[in-house]
């Protein structure tokens, strides 16, 4: 029985895709590409992205290259890519950052029309839906995490269309995982259960700074270091895990682990109980959508769609940065800040730039990536703060999302 089959079968019954389990989506999303991507293919990406993203494209052997997003929440921004662009790549990666859909139905389209994959990123978005239908099965594959979802520290699926298509990929996936060791079992069963707990006794305040005293942190600040010579140096033995490994195990050093039954038993439960996970989050996501801070794109989703039951709510906000630091003054981190964006962290050595980058700067020099579990307590700590919100001004009202279209184009 291939491994981790279980917890795929469970995935294929939720999607209707065929499922390959890995122990990370970052690793799911390394196979997609080593898949369907030659050495030195071109992918489209938002520059909003986490930088884990960036270094495993990197590591299949592709070359990033850096779309125009919306300001409104981040994604891609399809009509804004030039036609010299769209003709020059050789594959489409989505965000779907903290959940909220890309425009998958154009960029699928545009996929179709020029011969291209389409993968979509859905560790953000399992429970995302465009028309009524599943984030994760618009592309050729789609990577997912349960780490955003169900709270764990291990786990993830690529989707994909066949099953013929997924046994291979179960071979290549088999290459590549690292043999299992207790401690790293240990590490990921109890690590959610300590989190839990520093939540629970509301010291979440105390150990984060303690963390950032002593020195704790894989990243001092919302990126990590890029060590441009050694990563110069990584790419010529691209494609490589291997070579990548000390930027691609950031935050997660069992990415590619291959756990034994406790996490994956662990996992089983949680994944029991994902759907209730999600009714909260849209709860939470109802309210959050509800302040003056909801980016417009958010607010009016909800008013047509209903709210998503997103991993975070982007929030639009001035001085965000100072929010940031108050906010685990009233004992919630709000971490999955993409800033700078990637074009401008990385250079021109290792992205091609956006073309325009000004949307991209401005969405992630403001936004407030906030936890909808946690909308409550949110609301009443950012009026207390006096939190203003902020709009793109450089943008044409007509640019603005249109409630009556259908989601997602």
């Amino acid at each position: 029985m291939p491994y981790g089959s279980r917890l795929a079968a469970t995935m294929t019954r939720r999607l209707g895709r065929e499922c390959v389990y890995t122990p990370s989506a970052r690793l799911a999303l390394y196979l997609a590409l080593r898949r369907w991507c030659r050495p030195g293919a071109r992918v489209l990406m938002s520059p909003v992205n986490d930088d884990v993203i960036l270094f495993v494209v990197l590591a299949a052997g592709c070359r990033p290259v850096q779309a125009p997003v919306s300001p409104w929440d981040g994604n891609i921004d399809p009509a804004a890519v030039p036609e010299s662009t769209w003709r020059e790549i050789d594959a489409v990666l989505t965000t779907n950052l903290y959940g909220v859909p890309d425009r998958v139905l154009e960029l699928r389209r545009r996929c179709e029309r020029l011969g291209i994959p389409l993968i979509e990123d859905a560790a953000h978005a399992i429970g995302s839906h465009v028309d009524g239908q599943p984030i994760g099965t618009f592309g050729t594959a789609a990577a997912f995490s349960l780490s955003k979802h169900v709270a764990a520290m291990a786990g993830g699926f690529l989707a994909v269309e066949d099953a013929r298509t997924r046994r291979e990929l179960e071979r290549l996936r088999d290459d590549l995982l690292t043999p299992r060791r207790l401690r790293d079992d240990l590490d990921v069963t109890l690590r959610p259960l300590a989190r839990s707990t520093v939540r629970t006794l509301r010291l979440v305040r105390p150990v984060w700074r303690t963390m950032q005293r002593l020195g704790l942190m894989e990243r001092d600040g919302f990126r990590m270091d890029l060590h441009a010579p050694r990563l110069t140096t990584s790419a010529r033995s691209a494609p490589s895990l291997t070579a990548y490994e000390p930027w691609v195990r950031v935050d997660l050093h069992g990415f590619r682990v291959r756990h034994g039954t406790l996490v994956r038993g662990q996992l089983g439960l949680r994944m029991a109980r994902l759907e209730d996970d999600l009714a909260r989050r849209r709860a939470g996501v109802a309210l959050l959508s509800d302040t003056a801070w909801a980016s417009t794109a958010l607010s009016e989703r909800a008013v047509h769609d209903g709210p998503l039951p997103l991993f975070r709510v982007p929030l639009l906000v001035r001085d965000r940065d100072t929010l940031l630091e108050r906010m685990v003054d009233h004992g919630m981190v709000c971490g999955y800040v993409y800033d700078p964006p990637l074009d401008d962290y990385a250079g021109a050595e290792f992205v091609d730039p956006s073309p325009d980058p000004r949307a991209a700067r401005w969405f992630a020099s403001h936004v407030l990536p906030v936890d909808p579990l946690l909308a409550r307590r949110t609301v009443s700590a950012l009026t207390r703060d006096r939190a203003t919100a902020v709009r793109p001004t450089f943008v044409p009202a007509p640019q603005e999302p249109n409630p009556t279209a259908p989601l997602g184009t």
